[in-house]
């Protein structure tokens, strides 16, 4: 375990990155807005819908602003319906130059938008397959998330909620099995909310998060980055230094003899 005294990176595939922070790209007012986020956010991994941009096109609304000398730019699949719509987007990722890193998505229900575990375990055994670092979006489920690292996934992460629910961790004591069996880190993804949702995944010993709706839809998209990217260290450093056991009887900080009548 790393600490204080060591360099701490977040090691993906052998890459590595000093922030913990994952940002997504969606639903933020413009592309200006979106930049200062990702900027305040300290992030260096940021994701981006597939179906939303246009890979080829340097002139694409939302690509234009992102600097990919500064950033790695996540592609997702995001949409697909089942794995051969998801292997396909990544495919045409690498076909319009981008690393093949991938975040495979595969949500076939509109409405809760939760990931489809049969599917994803079939694309992402192509995708480890064709080369890619498969980054897969997954339910809080630890057999799944057992079987997909067992296959070549670079990491696992397991929703916190469905997302863009804000509802923080409703998964806890899944997303701790997973956590206790992972091999490959362990990226907390949808439905954090606020900076305590993160902060809180961080603590139990997450080695990342990713958010998107808590910074876009907040009339201050910037400021909430900010305070994202301190909570998330926060979380870190007080995973790192061990956080005490909880105790249902009260433990005195000072000692309880030598009073002065006595």
């Amino acid at each position: 375990m790393a600490n204080k005294t060591q360099e701490d990176y977040l090691v993906i595939n052998g890459r590595r990155f000093r922030s913990r922070l994952m940002v997504g790209t969606g639903k933020f007012s413009s592309p200006q807005v979106m930049m200062e986020a990702i900027e305040a956010s300290g992030a260096e991994i940021v994701t981006v819908a597939l179906r939303r941009v246009e890979l080829n096109n340097p002139e694409d609304d939302l690509l234009k602003y992102i600097d990919t000398e500064k950033y790695l730019l996540l592609p997702n699949t995001s949409g697909a319906r089942d794995a051969q719509e998801a292997v396909r987007l990544a495919r045409l990722t690498r076909a319009a130059g981008c690393e093949p890193w991938v975040k495979l998505e595969v949500t076939p229900d509109p409405y809760y938008l939760l990931p489809d575990p049969v599917e994803t375990l079939k694309a992402a055994e192509i995708l480890v397959k064709d080369g890619f670092t498969v980054l897969p979006y997954i339910n809080a489920d630890p057999v799944l998330a057992k079987r997909l690292q067992d296959i070549g996934t670079a990491t696992v992460m397991p929703l916190g909620a469905p997302i863009g629910t804000n509802r923080g961790i409703r998964t806890k004591e899944q997303i701790e099995i997973i956590i206790e069996q992972a091999t490959v880190p362990v990226v907390v993804d949808a439905g954090l909310g606020a900076p305590s949702h993160a902060a809180e995944a961080m603590e139990m010993g997450a080695d990342a998060v990713l958010v998107n709706t808590a910074l876009a839809v907040t009339p201050n998209p910037k400021l909430m980055a900010g305070a994202f990217k301190k909570a998330v260290e926060a979380g870190r450093e007080a995973f790192l230094a061990g956080i005490p056991e909880k105790s249902l009887k009260a433990q005195a900080s000072s000692p309880l003899t030598g009073f002065l009548r006595e």
